[in-house]
């Protein structure tokens, strides 16, 4: 009896589970300006080998206590921080719900821990850490530092930088209207990623599996 062989996203990327986050917030200070929204979409390898995305997962925030909320950055985005209707959450029971599913999916993949894919990734991963830290969230399944940038993937594959501009080239149909919240960032982001990820495994081909040296560095 032979074992099974692992699920394809178990080694895709080095044992991380990509999870694409977009968030929301009242400035670019991820230590004082409030966390609006958060929003995670999870994927998922067709039976034919391509990623494309799965389910998405996201929560309102209320400001955490003292946030400084900036009028630039609400008018931009157009959020009513306090607005009845958004039915917003503190930010441990967002967390620990929008956490709860990415969790069950590293394990049902054979990954060891997920990792944020963003477009300009380090800004969506500081204010995740910094709510994290500030909600004394345990069990945070994300790398606290490495990320994969969809930036940096959209230079390479079709010289553009600016997510609507990137998602265009790529043959994505963008709604201006719709753009700046979590949720439609996060699945443009998503298609994005996937869409780049499938045109290299299919051109280039995956690449091998080389299994980590025993004096890796921990921090990694």
């Amino acid at each position: 009896m032979t074992n099974a062989p692992p699920p394809p996203l178990a080694t895709r990327f080095r044992g991380y589970l990509p999870v694409i986050i977009d968030v929301e917030t009242a400035g670019f200070n991820a230590q004082t300006d409030a966390l609006l929204e958060v929003a995670a979409v999870l994927l998922k390898v067709t039976d034919d080998g391509k990623l494309e995305p799965d389910a998405t997962v996201a929560h309102h925030i209320l400001p955490f206590e003292g946030a400084n909320l900036e009028a630039a950055a609400l008018a931009f985005n157009g959020i009513d921080p306090y607005h009845p209707f958004r039915m917003a959450l503190e930010e441990r029971a967002a967390l620990q719900s929008i956490f709860k599913p990415i969790r069950t999916a590293i394990k049902e993949n054979g990954c060891t821990r997920a990792i944020l894919v963003g477009h300009n990734a380090a800004f969506d991963l500081n204010f995740l850490n910094a709510a994290v830290a500030r909600s004394n969230v345990k069990r945070n399944p994300f790398h606290p530092f490495s990320t994969l940038d969809t930036v940096s993937l959209s230079a390479l594959a079709y010289g553009q930088t600016v997510l609507a501009r990137a998602a265009i080239a790529s043959g994505i149909a963008w709604d201006g209207q719709e753009a700046h919240s979590a949720i439609y960032d996060a699945e443009r982001t998503a298609e994005l990623f996937c869409g780049i990820v499938n045109q290299w495994d299919t051109h280039i081909g995956i690449p091998a599996v080389i299994p980590s040296p025993d004096s890796e560095d921990s921090r990694d």
